[in-house]
């Protein structure tokens, strides 16, 4: 029988852990700030990587003096760029294999930032649309990581406790809101090293699918008799 009867669950991120949708976020984000007459230096973006959306428009519009932004303006411009720009994001290598080989094995959710539609629209992409068995997108939270709401509703939906549960994460910000939601945290390197995501409180650190599989198996391996 499958391990899912000792009731683990792993909660993966999904901008970073599944798909590597980076360089188009960044771009819509410029395109956006363009229309505005923006122009930020690349260290802006690399400092926000990982945060949601809202929080970048509202810390970099605040800190620009002389200027009166409509903050959700720009989100809708960027929200439109991206669009235009999502065929740019792929698959991270590995990873459709990674949750069809844990969906067979443990209970599984998604805790994303990304909008309803986006999600919607790199789950196509990945081809898991039908992989969890929870989800929990921007529509279904209101305070965004590092906070660990998005993890918490996530855990509800399956009625699982922090103690059964390991989180996946790409971003600093979710490594602590992982953390904070008392579950065990795994980071992979796809955005920031292995010392950072450490240093932010990931218990263990892998850099691909493969490793990350390896890692479970043997963390799991005094189980193995109910498997």
């Amino acid at each position: 029988m499958s391990t899912c009867k000792n009731g683990l669950v792993i909660i993966f991120d999904m901008d970073g852990v599944l798909i590597d949708s980076e360089p188009a976020h960044k771009l819509a984000k410029e395109r956006a700030f363009a229309r505005f007459g923006i122009t930020l230096p690349g260290q802006v973006y690399e400092q926000y990587k990982g945060r949601p959306d809202e929080t970048v428009m509202k810390e970099v519009a605040s800190s620009i003096k002389g200027m009166n932004i409509d903050v959700q303006e720009l989100l809708r411009y960027k929200h439109l760029e991206f669009e235009k720009l999502e065929h740019l994001a792929r698959p991270v290598p590995g990873a459709k294999e990674f949750v069809n080989w844990a969906q067979s094995k443990f209970r599984v959710a998604l805790a994303t930032s990304a909008t309803p539609r986006n999600r919607e629209a790199a789950l196509v992409l990945l081809g898991l649309g039908d992989s969890f068995d929870f989800i929990v997108d921007a529509s279904g939270f209101s305070r965004p990581k590092p906070d660990p709401e998005a993890f918490q509703k996530a855990m509800r939906g399956l009625g699982a406790d922090p103690a059964e549960c390991f989180v996946i994460e790409d971003s600093l910000h979710g490594v602590v809101a992982g953390k904070a939601a008392g579950c065990r945290v795994v980071g992979i390197t796809t955005s920031f090293s292995e010392t950072l995501l450490l240093a932010n409180g990931a218990d263990h650190v892998v850099r691909t699918f493969p490793e990350l599989r390896s890692f479970l198996e043997r963390a799991l391996k005094p189980d193995s008799s109910s498997q």
